[in-house]
């Protein structure tokens, strides 16, 4: 009896290496298959990558917005603003309600003018504001001198409010916030849209808050007092005391100056012209004294 099953082991082993060998011949079939057809077809396995590669782009790019021109503080994803996302603008103008800026994507030669969604629509500007800031007359005259137009910066995504957007503006290697600070040509304001508890915040506040003190430690604009001297001479000027003084001392220098005057007059006229010039004299004095 042990035989038979011994001589049944060894035939099921014998079949299941030929079938492996079998299974493992024809992988090896198929892959030496499309190894030949790759190589006489190199061209078009190329162009398929290729087309691929630049579809998986196109597909990556309008998932994300990478090339995508924002019109309006509302067409930016919201997950762009918890992200804190940086986007570049070009400055058109600085009023009174906060910048105007022409959002500018990320070019792509061939996939921006195939992509763009406002073909031939005017640009709309939007309407930004420094976070954390509240800029005085003199730092919004000083932004219209320094930020020329068409003027190119990066904005970082703070909050978004309605329609407008709040952002740390960063122009050159300096941020735009921290600079009209310093100047002492803005106050510091609530960072609005951002968790009090958040660490933005707190790295926001920070940097912001020592800006301001900076500036008012050095006297800069807002921040700038009158030396000892002005300020006393101020005090002394607005003294009723001194006005009083001040007021009897031009009167009498005022007679003074017209004694004088009539008196070289005197000298070189008649003496019937005399008596009328001193009987006019004695008639003003009179009523300058009323």
């Amino acid at each position: 009896m042990p035989e038979p099953s011994r001589e049944t082991e060894t035939d099921e082993r014998v079949t299941d290496r030929q079938q492996r060998d079998h299974g493992n011949q024809s992988s090896h079939n198929i892959v030496a298959l499309i190894s030949q057809f790759a190589d006489d077809n190199l061209t078009l396995v190329r162009n398929i990558s290729t087309g691929l590669a630049v579809a998986g782009v196109i597909v990556i790019a309008r998932s994300i917005k990478l090339i995508t021109k924002f019109q309006a503080a509302s067409e930016i994803p919201a997950r762009f603003i918890e992200r804190n996302i940086s986007l570049r603008g070009k400055v058109h103008s600085v009023t009174e309600r906060g910048l105007e800026v022409e959002h500018v994507p990320i070019y792509l030669p061939v996939l921006s003018p195939l992509l763009s969604k406002h073909k031939g629509v005017c640009t709309s500007l939007m309407l930004v504001h420094l976070a954390g800031v509240e800029l005085t007359p003199e730092g919004r005259v000083w932004l219209q001198k320094n930020l020329a137009p068409a003027q190119t910066v990066w904005l970082k995504l703070i909050s978004r409010e309605d329609d407008i957007l709040f952002f740390i503006t960063v122009y050159l290697i300096y941020c735009l916030s921290e600079k009209v600070l310093m100047l002492g040509l803005a106050r510091t304001a609530p960072l609005v849209g951002v968790l009090p508890d958040s660490r933005l915040y707190w790295r926001l506040h920070k940097r912001l808050h020592r800006a301001e003190v900076k500036a008012e430690r050095k006297g800069r604009g807002l921040w700038k007092q009158d030396s000892l001297w002005e300020r006393a001479s101020e005090a002394v000027m607005d003294n009723p005391l001194f006005r009083l003084m001040r007021r009897i001392f031009r009167r009498n220098m005022l007679q003074c100056y017209k004694n004088s005057y009539t008196l070289l007059i005197l000298q070189q006229i008649t003496p019937v012209a005399k008596v009328c010039a001193l009987c006019l004299l004695h008639s003003t004095v009179f009523r300058s004294l009323k």
